[in-house]
C-alpha cells in the first residue's frame, strides 16, 4: 500500500491551500475516529500521520500570519 502524501510542502501551498488541506484533514481524523469506535480501522498508523500533518500545517499558517 502506497502512502499518500501532499504534492507539495506545506511551506510552499497558499493561504487558500492551506486552509482547504487542512479541513480535509480534520475530516479524515473524525472518520478514521469513528473506523476505529466502530472497529473497522485497518491503519491505526494513519491517525498518527493525519495528527502529525494537521499539526505541520496549522504551523506553517502560524508563521504566516505572523511574517
Amino acid at each position: 500500500m502506497a502512502k499518500t502524501k501532499a504534492s507539495a510542502s506545506p511551506s510552499t501551498m497558499s493561504a487558500v491551500e492551506l486552509q482547504t488541506r487542512l479541513r480535509d484533514l480534520k475530516h479524515e481524523a473524525l472518520n478514521l475516529r469513528l473506523q476505529r469506535a466502530t472497529g473497522t480501522l485497518e491503519n491505526p498508523a494513519r491517525i498518527k500521520q493525519v495528527r502529525r500533518e494537521t499539526a505541520r500545517i496549522l504551523t506553517v499558517v502560524t508563521a504566516k500570519k505572523s511574517a
